[in-house]
């Protein structure tokens, strides 16, 4: 029997991920079954709890995808030059989080997350990795540009964080439940908004 290759086991994982978000979309998360993630994967369930032993699991995995692009986003967009104002950072993660097909799911996630304790604990996860990224960024930009904050720029990045994470979740909620708002008009705003 051939081995099989870290690439394909990291193929078979991201096409069952991309199965769980379709499913997720047409049913939501918490009416989504494992069995309807299977049946929307075409994969027998062998395979599919091969890699993932629950909708937890799912989740955790396509949260993880959606940091890991935000980061290399971030990455790419500073490419070697100076840090990203706290505008252009802010900016720059959201019109990401805009293209995720799981976004339009975040609000019904974070309403789940209030009521479930398992769901909960891997929402912090999240949020965690998140402002560990946000905090770093503004930092170095702080450190970059301390006349531009209020005091010593490691306290200011402690500070603003917990502040510029609140962006996102405001930008999903009025983007799910707003009719006729604007996403164009909120992401040019960002940079004017937030220190440049």
């Amino acid at each position: 029997m051939p081995k099989v290759t870290d690439e394909y086991r990291a193929a078979r994982r991201d096409e069952i991920l991309d199965a769980a978000l379709r499913a997720f979309s047409v049913k939501g998360f918490q009416r989504t079954s494992m069995a309807d993630i299977i049946s929307e994967s075409g994969l027998s369930a062998g395979a599919i709890y091969g890699h993932f032993n629950s909708k937890r699991e799912l989740v955790a995995g396509v949260a993880a995808r959606m940091l890991e692009a935000r980061q290399s986003e971030l990455v790419a967009r500073r490419a070697g030059g100076e840090p990203l104002s706290p505008g252009e950072l802010m900016s720059t993660f959201v019109n990401g989080m805009r293209r995720e097909p799981f976004s339009r799911m975040l609000v019904q996630l974070w309403a789940e997350a209030s009521l479930d304790s398992d769901i909960r604990e891997l929402v912090q996860g999240v949020l965690v990795h998140l402002r560990a990224t946000v905090r770093g960024q503004l930092a170095e930009w702080a450190a970059a540009n301390p006349d531009r904050v209020s005091g010593d720029p490691e306290a200011w990045a402690d500070r603003m964080t917990p502040v510029l994470i609140a962006v996102g979740p405001g930008f999903i909620v009025q983007r799910q439940l707003v009719d006729g708002f604007d996403e164009e008009g909120f992401l040019a705003a960002l940079p004017e908004m937030l220190p440049h």
